[in-house]
């Protein structure tokens, strides 16, 4: 697991499509919190990450989609899927290696955020007048949902080998699992049941960890949906030995 592992985070950051994503993503959130008049820090008063953690969901579509939609599209496209089954490891071996350098690389992204935490808190007034709890289940939360998509991304790209079906086809995913199911609890045939199918949607519990509140069941929910998405994976390349 660890050499595939190593061999997608190689691959990966030896492309220039590694360093153009991860700056779009610190340009984009830099912009919000510190520069745009709607939504920066320093106009809005409060010592607060909010616009970071309500925008980076929606970068996260796109962002990690881009990740992985080579992982195994790739893969088949040049026939080296075939060589992979050929030496003594196992699919899972394969799955995890991918989705465990996918995930890093999020965690990459995700990591450099941590200066407008730091910058905020000596901005502050006084110093450190930040809802730390809050950021740390906010970044919590977000490593989660990274997770989710990554492993929807993975899922996504062992359907085809054409990356960019890969693409669209987990940038859809990932918008239906995250807002798809509250949108459709505010339909009025569920009013009845508008609760249940919202708890069903990311968006639901990603919120609730967003406020600092650790329930256990917010992280087994965000597990779950991540080992399904693993679980298809692995469903798909099994069934290609058929």
């Amino acid at each position: 697991m660890y050499s595939i592992f190593r061999k997608e985070v190689n691959s990966f950051l030896n492309s220039l499509i590694a360093y153009i994503v991860i700056g779009v993503f610190l340009m984009a959130t830099g912009l919000l919190i510190w520069v745009f008049p709607e939504t920066n820090v320093l106009d809005y008063g409060y010592a607060d990450l909010g616009v970071l953690f309500s925008f980076a969901p929606y970068v996260f579509m796109f962002l990690i989609p881009a990740i992985t939609m080579r992982m195994f599209a790739e893969e088949k496209k040049t026939g080296t899927l075939e060589l992979l089954y050929t030496r003594p490891i196992s699919n899972w071996d394969i799955i995890m290696g991918k989705f465990f350098a996918g995930f890093f690389l999020v965690f990459f992204s995700i990591l450099p955020t941590f200066l407008y935490y730091f910058s905020i808190y000596y901005l502050g007034n006084p110093v450190g007048n930040i809802d730390t709890a809050g950021v740390m289940g906010s970044y919590l939360g977000l490593l989660l949902l990274g997770g989710v998509f990554t492993a929807v991304g993975v899922m996504a790209s062992s359907f085809t080998e054409n990356q960019i079906v890969a693409f669209i086809l987990a940038v859809f995913i990932c918008f239906i699992l995250y807002s798809g199911f509250s949108s459709l609890a505010a339909i009025n045939p569920w009013a009845s049941s508008a609760i249940l199918v919202e708890q069903l949607g990311i968006v639901y519990h990603y919120s609730i960890m967003s406020k600092g509140l650790l329930d256990l069941r917010n992280i087994i929910y965000f597990l779950s949906i991540a080992g399904f998405m693993i679980a298809v994976t692995h469903f798909n390349l099994e069934r290609r030995k058929w």
